[in-house]
């Protein structure tokens, strides 16, 4: 091919690819403004390069008037820079100071245009290498540096906004420094012919590459789609140049072989209709591929709308039962007939009466998921459940972080309120307390038997101020090897049973590792309950036995007295001044159940152990050392 149509066409697809990005980004400025800028900067070039076709083409007037207007270009690049780099991080006065007033500056870019356009510049000359060249000269030398210049401050500016800016901004920055040394190796030799160097310039056949390098810089760590744009282009050119190596090599053997019509036939037209083969295969491959589709998987009715749809529906699930059902609604709907998802911690779903499952589930860290009775399904079907599959395990894993991450911060806030919370009754206890005192000395003189119903309301305020300290103050728990039988006899020794009959049934020699004055205090209001209810009640009976069952030591403790109020729920039973009992704090249960807690065990009331009232507590076998 000859070099001066090379040069020519590389000048028009430069001018094609400039263009089409200059009309793309002034598409996409709406949403990004300082993207305006840019697409002025790719306008411009685009009609540079236009200027050099024309001049070549025996237009000279109209070739010159376009080269002499390339002090726009850089104008509008740093009209682009200023906006790019400016933010609320970057503090400085005169980068808000230029951007305020750039239309000064466009004023005097039009200034030197016209007075180029209007002086003695350049022009139109012979050469060897290109036919014709435009060479500057005289004022035209003045416009040359002027576009040089400010070209180094818009370079400038980007390197100032890249010592402010972090992440995806910074790179962008390095990528357009990166582009522009890359463009102006490439546009240097425009100004050989000037300077009376008559060379072909061979790095200007290489300028497509750079509008396309310098906008992607640019906009890759902004749109996601330009990736993937990127990546089908550079598919494409490298199809392409595989292709034109092909074709050379086939175009040798043919020769070879004596097949010289072939052999003979130009390499570019070769390249030119192999190009137009590849273009059209790739044209025609999303259709065949579906077609292909359709043929191996009949029944798959897959697009990236509905597996879009399928992840934002599962996202919006926040517990477990709630993904469960909108999994099986999602996929049942997608393949028009019934569908049961299991997932291990759903509970209380509608039942679905299908054959056909999807069962996800935890293992080594993971989600993993397993199709149940889908071996009679079409290869189609089988495959919009494995995608769906896939969707549920990553949504399953994704609500797992959630909800440990809720729970996580639920904890810290209860923690938090338990400090202010034991802040504010340590507080309280000490104002209270002082009256009390007061009131218990004042009453030394009054007669004796209302001296003994003040001194009895006083402990009953002393005890109440004593159980919200417990229970609001934070539980600090030292471990030790205690044995269970000899404490629970002396805690019951402290109590006037009258004629309760107490039981205990406990292998003799069962230790506890357990913080012994916080156990204590749980059986104390076990204990105590129990006296409340059982004193004046006929063949009353206290029975506390125990058992030892996988990881836990339980110890029931029973009572023949009132049965509860059917309408208190377990919930409520251990909720702080929920009390029936006369006189009682209403914090006795509570603080049995925040021990337990702090021991990670558990207590729970139980009617099905044929006592009206049954008491379980779950002591760990191992509690590792707090």
């Amino acid at each position: 091919m000859d070099l001066i149509l090379a040069f020519e066409l590389m000048m028009l697809v430069t001018s094609a690819c400039a263009g089409l990005m200059s009309g793309w980004l002034w598409w996409h400025s709406r949403y990004q403004q300082s993207l305006a800028g840019l697409a002025g900067f790719g306008a411009m070039m685009a009609l540079w390069c236009l200027g050099h076709v024309f001049v070549i083409h025996d237009q000279p007037q109209l070739g010159r008037y376009l080269l002499l207007a390339n002090p726009l270009m850089p104008t509008f690049f740093l009209h682009f820079a200023l906006r790019f780099v400016e933010q609320d991080k970057v503090k400085a006065p005169w980068l808000s100071w230029a951007r305020r007033h750039i239309g000064w500056l466009y004023f005097l870019t039009a200034l030197v245009v016209l007075l180029s356009w209007s002086l003695d510049a350049g022009d139109v000359l012979q050469s060897i290498a290109l036919g014709q060249v435009f060479v500057f000269h005289s004022y035209g030398f003045l416009n040359l540096l002027y576009t040089v210049t400010l070209g180094i401050l818009a370079h400038a500016v980007l390197w100032f906004g890249w010592r402010y800016h972090q992440g995806n901004k910074k790179r962008s920055i390095v990528a357009m420094f990166l582009a522009g040394g890359w463009g102006l190796l490439l546009a240097t030799p425009v100004v050989f012919p000037s300077f009376g160097l008559d060379w072909f310039p061979y790095p200007m056949l290489l300028l497509p590459s750079y509008p396309v390098l310098l906008v992607y810089g640019v906009v890759r760590y902004q749109m996601l789609a330009v990736n993937a744009l990127a990546n089908r282009a550079l598919l494409w050119l490298v199809m392409s140049l595989l292709l034109l190596l092909l074709m050379a090599l086939v175009s040798s053997v043919f020769g070879q072989l004596g097949m010289r019509a072939l052999a003979s036939v130009p390499g570019w037209q070769l390249w030119l209709y192999s190009s137009l083969v590849l273009l059209l295969t790739a044209a025609c491959y999303r259709p065949v591929a579906r077609l292909a589709e359709r043929l191996i998987y009949p029944g798959a009715t897959l697009d990236q709308t509905l597996i879009n749809t399928w992840r934002q529906q599962l996202s919006l699930c926040q517990n477990w039962s709630g993904l469960s059902e909108k999994a099986a609604q999602l996929l049942s709907a997608a393949l028009k007939q019934k569908v049961q998802v299991e997932l291990p911690l759903a509970s209380g779903g509608p039942a679905i009466d299908s054959q056909l499952k999807i069962r996800c589930y935890p293992q080594s860290g993971r989600w993993q998921v397993e199709l149940l009775g889908w071996d009679d399904m079409t290869p189609g079907i089988r495959l919009v459940a494995q995608v769906f599959g896939s969707l549920l395990g990553s949504s399953c894993e994704l609500l797992a972080q959630s909800l440990q991450l809720a729970e996580a911060e639920k904890q810290q806030l209860a923690q938090q309120h338990l400090v202010e919370m034991g802040a504010l009754a340590a507080s309280m206890a000490h104002e209270l307390r002082n009256p009390l005192n007061i009131i218990s000395m004042a009453s030394a003189g009054v007669d004796a038997e209302l001296r003994s119903h003040i001194q009895l309301q006083l402990k009953r305020a002393d005890r109440l101020i004593s159980d919200m300290l417990v229970y609001s103050g934070r539980l600090q728990l030292q471990y030790n090897q205690i044995e269970l039988e000899p404490l629970l006899q002396s805690l019951l020794q402290q109590f006037d049973w009258q004629q309760v009959k107490l039981e205990l049934n406990i292998p003799s020699g069962l230790m506890l590792r357990v913080d012994q004055h916080r156990v204590q205090q749980v059986f104390l209001n076990l204990f105590d309950n129990a006296n409340a209810f059982l004193r004046n009640q006929a063949d009353a009976t206290l029975r506390v036995e125990v058992a030892i069952k996988g990881d836990f030591i339980r110890v029931w403790v029973h009572n023949n007295g009132p049965a509860l109020d059917p309408s208190l729920t377990t919930e409520q039973l251990f909720r702080p001044f929920i009390s029936k009992r006369s006189g009682g704090s209403g914090l006795g249960l509570a603080i049995v159940k925040r021990i337990m807690d702090a021991h990670q065990g558990q207590i729970s009331f139980r009617t099905d152990l044929g006592w009206p009232v049954s008491f379980e507590l779950l002591f760990p076998k191992d509690i590792p050392d707090v």
